[in-house]
């Protein structure tokens, strides 16, 4: 295949596990349907790639199709990273992110291969201006759900009218006037800066910046599916006219490679920042079928050791079988002693591991439940029934 005359992609992810893994995801989807694709990570997540999966062997079977391109965070490689300091990450990135995407995409002009497209998460707002001066086609890609992209629309309505910052003391009052989700929404479902002064909440600036930017760029991405947000989708549609539901991007990408090879073995693509015990999967396969209840509250979320026990004690009390994810440095004043007196206690009840493949480990006859704390990918990942702590 002559790759002078491939088009060319740029994806830019936000720096943490799903949308990373679900951009990626799109970016082998474009390479199978025949695009050139440059993947945009921070150095800080490309070592994490390359320690943790088979990333480059990956790379290797596009030949040369899809790229990865490395960029500084701005922040020091002791940095934790962690969600309390995600508006500061964003922030970093952009003061290093803005000069660096400008000279990437001038660089690539004078290629035989320029980038001809970006797709950006919407925290990018900035690469909008970039890419218009350029005459570069912007979109954006959310990995989000579409219920909660319509609730950060209706949140400057929701200001104007005097109903945020929520000041009441019952955070169960119905949201009424969100179209498509009257008498479904509570006011402790929305943000946690709804409730207080939201004018110097970085969470919050980033938000409303990427809702402005959104109606400018050529089109948005959505990894999900009209039907399972009809009512949503629709008024989205109203703000957003070029809106594209892709359908589940995993669920493709799993099509087109069973389709391409004569195996019916789907491959291991992980794109995770943590090394995966696939030991767990041996452990499943000696357990009933759908009898035990998969535990995870995802990439971000934390627990006090307090919180962690709560929970222990509750599954352990359920007499349920348990495979319980719990991600490195989640767990608050965290120690191996403490998380290995949890497992030998689990009397063979459960297992407790500190990453997994989930998607095989969703998609396993044992399971028959899940935990979760509600994320958007796990939620798309699943195919059970699921019980959540959001």
């Amino acid at each position: 295949m002559d790759h002078k005359l491939l088009p060319r992609v740029l994806i830019f992810p936000l720096p943490i596990q799903s949308p990373v893994n679900s951009m990626m995801k799109l970016a082998e989807l474009l390479c199978l349907a025949g695009l050139q694709v440059t993947f945009l990570i921070t150095k800080y997540n490309h070592k994490r790639l390359l320690h943790c999966t088979d990333i480059q062997t990956r790379l290797a079977e596009y030949h040369g199709q899809l790229h990865l391109e490395t960029i500084e965070d701005g922040l020091p490689e002791d940095d934790p990273r962690n969600v309390e300091k995600f508006a500061e990450i964003i922030d970093s990135l952009q003061t290093v992110g803005q000069p660096f995407l400008r000279e990437l995409l001038q660089e690539n002009m004078s290629r035989n291969t320029p980038i001809t497209c970006v797709i950006a998460e919407g925290f990018y707002y900035y690469a909008l201006d970039i890419t218009g001066e350029l005459g570069i086609p912007l979109i954006f890609f959310e990995t989000i759900s579409p219920c909660c992209l319509w609730v950060y629309f209706c949140l400057t309505k929701l200001m104007e009218d005097g109903q945020l910052p929520f000041k009441g003391d019952d955070l169960d009052t119905l949201v009424t006037s969100i179209p498509g989700m009257e008498g479904v929404l509570r006011f402790r479902d929305l943000p946690d800066f709804c409730r207080r002064d939201y004018s110097l909440d970085g969470n919050a600036r980033l938000v409303f910046k990427s809702i402005q930017a959104y109606p400018r760029a050529v089109g948005l991405i959505l990894n999900s599916f009209a039907e399972l947000e009809s009512p949503v989708s629709s008024h989205l549609r109203s703000k957003v006219p070029h809106l594209y539901m892709i359908r589940l991007v995993q669920l493709h990408l799993k099509k087109a490679i069973l389709q391409g090879q004569q195996s019916q073995e789907y491959p291991n693509l992980s794109n995770s920042f943590w090394v995966e015990d696939r030991n767990c999967l041996k452990w499943l396969d000696s357990q009933p079928s759908k009898s035990v209840i998969y535990i995870s509250f995802g990439s971000l979320f934390n627990l006090s050791n307090e919180e962690l026990l709560e929970f222990w004690h509750g599954v352990m009390k359920s007499g349920y079988r348990f495979l319980w994810l719990i991600r490195p440095g989640s767990i608050k004043e965290q120690n191996d002693g403490f998380l290995k007196g949890l497992n030998d206690k689990t009397n063979d009840l459960g297992l407790i591991v500190s990453w997994c493949p989930q998607e095989e480990v969703l998609a396993h006859p044992a399971i028959g439940g899940f935990l979760t704390h509600s994320g958007w990918n796990s939620t798309l990942e699943s195919i059970i029934g699921m019980e959540e702590s959001p």
